[in-house]
């Protein structure tokens, strides 16, 4: 989450062009070497923010990794600096230093100044890898206050400085060696980065999600200010992250494994049915996380589809005239994790989100189907408890589509499902309109009375919404107040979602300061997570940050929105009068606050605060564990949890 409030601009028309001024080709710049990095940072590394400072390690952990891959790296070490520095080092071959043929520099400079300079072009250097553009070692460099490489290879220490994408010096000796490794540390430069801090949690996540994906490898994380040390090491590659993130839920069987090599093309699945009616799957391309998909994860969805089907009619658990068994269905209570390796995968963009290569699917379909139907053939219980499921969640499924169908009727928003509930708005752009879900009736009244009517829209909900972890689809659609979200928002629900039809593209979550208005919004983030992760993932959804207190005397006050503040203003206010009638008062309740309070306060543009709900695709696998453990059936993890962090906790009203 973030802490910025995003505001549209009116479109007021095009700029008028001043005749006087011209246009030629004097006007057209030409950025040379990494300059156009360093002017335009979010076209290599997604954003500035938090997930494009974490793109940076990612880049240089990624080339350890294709070490890895490649059968020359066993250790990798991240650690993270007193100075806000980060290093990475592995033990793998060492980036040559010899001079190159066409650069005339040393090959470690070559990589770290020139883009789309690698040895992953043409398959001499790797036979895979993750970093096929040549660009991110470079990028990371171009983007650092100052970068460093050590290479140990050929008997010898090596070392290079730089600063913000320039060679500090040249290549020198300093010392022999014995082994081979790489060890780059930089800083990220706060000329590019508001804030340079990295999070360690993060990088825990992607260290281990390494580790899972290349057997063998040992990954260790140190951050020195905490001294805390983790490390991971994982024999059994994909099938023991299925079990981790399993490892909360009732399961239906043991970890199915296929592995399979087909037109240079390596397949790694592992996956698990559990009790619960979510589908989670991770999938990567050369050892990089594709969040969204591609022809790979095309391929494994269409085999499950076809071989469940064939199962379900073969088994007579699908009569001649029952519909086909739907993709949502085989994949209800799924956990599974897909790995491909390929010489040449085809990625979208430098973040690489999505694999293009068209051939993939065939061969992924093909080696999983083949593999689910082995194993289904050779364990009859299993099977029998997977497609009892499976048919059950079809069922469940035709449930939910007339509950849908209810919902989304063409005029529902006129119908009588939502009078009085829904306070429109009158502005019908998307792009400028708002809907806030309040909690409880006494705080949605005062909200209708404080918005601005002109883009501001209120939905109040009564009570806590239902846990949508522990519901199918046709109980959460059967709950009035999902049901009221979903028609005010327009988009659908499930795998008939439509953002071309959202109605509001800014969706603040506003709730009580105490523990029930807590509650409320983390059961929303959770429906919005498992159901309309959409919404978060375009950027749309929000927190209001309501107030803890009001400090006053006589007609002076402020609002305070933490303890230092209240401390702060109550001080200030002592000295202005003389330690006489300071009044603080505790706002745990929306409804505590008039209208125009609650405007003031926390609805205003001009005055509010929004954190920014941030589905950041490094966190996938931590988000995922913690919506199950907080939110799941079992008890003793959410016991453990609350237990590790309970000194952590700041301002808990009981």
């Amino acid at each position: 989450m973030t802490g910025r409030s995003r505001t549209t601009a009116p479109n007021n028309g095009a700029p008028v062009p001043d005749e006087g001024q011209s246009y030629t080709a004097r006007d057209i710049q030409v950025l040379e070497g990494l300059e156009a990095v360093r002017r335009r940072p979010s076209m290599y590394i997604g954003s500035t923010d938090p997930r494009g400072l974490h793109h940076l390690p990612r880049e240089i952990l990624d080339n350890s990794t294709d070490e890895a891959l490649a059968g020359f790296c066993t250790h990798i070490d991240l650690i993270l600096r007193h100075d806000g520095s980060i290093t990475i080092s592995d033990n793998g071959r060492g980036i040559p230093v010899d001079e190159h043929e066409r650069t005339g520099k040393s090959g470690l400079e070559t990589v770290m100044t020139v883009l789309h300079a690698g040895a992953k072009f043409g398959g001499a250097g790797y036979k895979v890898s993750g970093g096929l553009h040549g660009v991110g070692a470079s990028v990371v460099n171009a983007l650092s206050e100052w970068m460093e490489v050590e290479v140990w290879r050929d008997g010898k220490r090596y070392r290079q400085r730089f600063s913000r994408g320039l060679p500090v010096g040249e290549l020198e000796i300093i010392g022999e060696s014995n082994t081979t490794g790489t060890i780059t540390s930089f800083k990220p430069d706060p000329l590019i980065f508001d804030d340079t801090t990295f999070d360690f949690e993060l990088l825990l996540d992607r260290a281990r999600e390494v580790a899972y994906l290349v057997p063998g490898l040992e990954i260790t994380l140190l951050e020195e200010a905490t001294e805390r040390e983790l490390t991971f090491y994982f024999e059994g590659g994909l099938s023991s992250f299925v079990r981790h993130l399993n490892r909360n839920k009732q399961t239906l069987h043991p970890p199915i494994v296929i592995r399979r090599t087909v037109n240079g093309v390596a397949v790694d699945v592992a996956l698990q049915y559990n009790d619960t009616y979510n589908e989670v799957c991770f999938c990567y391309a050369n050892g990089i996380p594709t969040p969204d998909g591609g022809s790979h994860l095309t391929g494994f969805r269409s085999a499950f589809t076809r071989v469940f089907n064939d199962f379900a009619r073969k088994g007579k658990l699908l009569k001649e005239d029952d519909t086909n068994l739907s993709g949502e269905d085989v994949r209800e209570g799924l956990t599974a994790a897909l790995s491909v390796m390929l010489a040449e995968p085809q990625f979208e963009g430098q973040t690489k989100a999505r694999l293009g290569n068209a051939e993939v699917k065939g061969i992924v379909e093909g080696v999983v189907a083949e593999g689910l139907v082995q194993y289904l053939e050779e364990h009859p219980a299993e099977t029998k408890r997977i497609l009892e499921k499976v048919v059950t969640a079809a069922r469940a499924r035709e449930a939910a589509r007339r509950a849908r169908e209810l919902v989304l009727r063409k005029g529902a928003l006129e119908s009588a499902a939502l009078p009085g509930k829904l306070a429109d708005c009158s502005e019908r752009d998307p792009r400028r309109s708002e809907l806030f879900l309040v909690e409880g009736p006494s705080a949605g009244g005062s909200a209708k009375q404080g918005r601005d009517r002109r883009f501001q829209a209120i939905l109040p909900l009564r009570g806590k919404i239902l846990n949508v972890i522990k519901a199918r689809a046709d109980r959460i659609l059967g709950h009035e107040e999902i049901r009221a979200i979903v028609t005010a928002l327009g988009v659908g629900m499930g795998d008939q979602v439509d953002m071309s039809k959202l109605r509001y593209h800014r969706i603040v979550i506003m709730a009580d300061a105490d523990v029930d208005g807590a509650h409320i919004r983390t059961l929303l983030l959770t429906f919005f997570f498992t159901c309309l992760p959409a919404i978060i993932e375009g950027d749309y959804l929000y927190i209001a940050q309501p107030p803890l207190y009001r400090v006053s005397a006589g007609r002076e006050e402020h609002w305070a929105y933490s303890e230092a503040q209240r401390e702060a203003f109550t001080q200030q206010l002592k000295v202005g009068r003389e330690n006489r009638n300071v009044e603080v008062q505790r706002y745990k309740g929306l409804g505590e606050m008039t209208p125009e309070q609650l405007w003031s306060t926390t609805m205003d543009p001009a005055t509010r605060t929004l954190l920014q709900v941030d589905l950041e695709e490094t966190r996938r696998v931590m988000i995922t564990d913690l919506f199950e453990t907080l939110m799941g059936d079992e008890v003793q993890p959410r016991r453990a949890f609350i237990q590790e962090y309970a000194k952590a906790v700041r301002n808990l009203d009981i």
